[in-house]
């Protein structure tokens, strides 16, 4: 039996210790890194939560619209999706495309900064 804490609660118990105990012990310069510190630690908590969703999603939709069923790499349609975009076999202006980015872009705001003002809005289009 594997009793021991994941790899998110164990980030989370380290972000919890700086933001509720070194945080306030701190002043300037080490304050300033530990809020640093705070926040890269919340974007990998909030990335380990959504990854594989994200992951899943986004591969998906590049299956689609690339028409690629069988390919499972996440890599490997991004850069089948970069070089038909170079050879222009898929046009810039695709409503395809750009909903694709769209979601892609706004599934990672949502990791790297989930407080974006523009996010909220960004959301209810999509």
């Amino acid at each position: 039996m594997y009793n021991q804490p994941s790899v998110a609660e164990l980030v989370e118990a380290v972000k919890t210790f700086v933001d509720e105990t070194a945080m306030p012990e701190l002043t300037g310069r080490s304050a300033f890194h530990a809020r640093v510190a705070s926040n890269v630690l919340g974007t990998i908590s909030r990335d380990i939560r959504a990854r594989e969703t994200n992951d899943a999603e986004e591969r998906a939709r590049l299956q689609l619209l690339l028409d690629l069923p069988d390919e499972e790499e996440l890599s490997v349609l991004n850069d089948e999706l970069s070089r038909r975009l170079r050879a222009r076999e898929i046009s810039a202006n695709s409503a395809k495309l750009m909903s694709h980015l769209k979601k892609t872009a706004i599934a990672q705001v949502k990791v790297d900064q989930p407080s974006y003002s523009g996010l909220l809005q960004a959301l209810k289009e999509v």
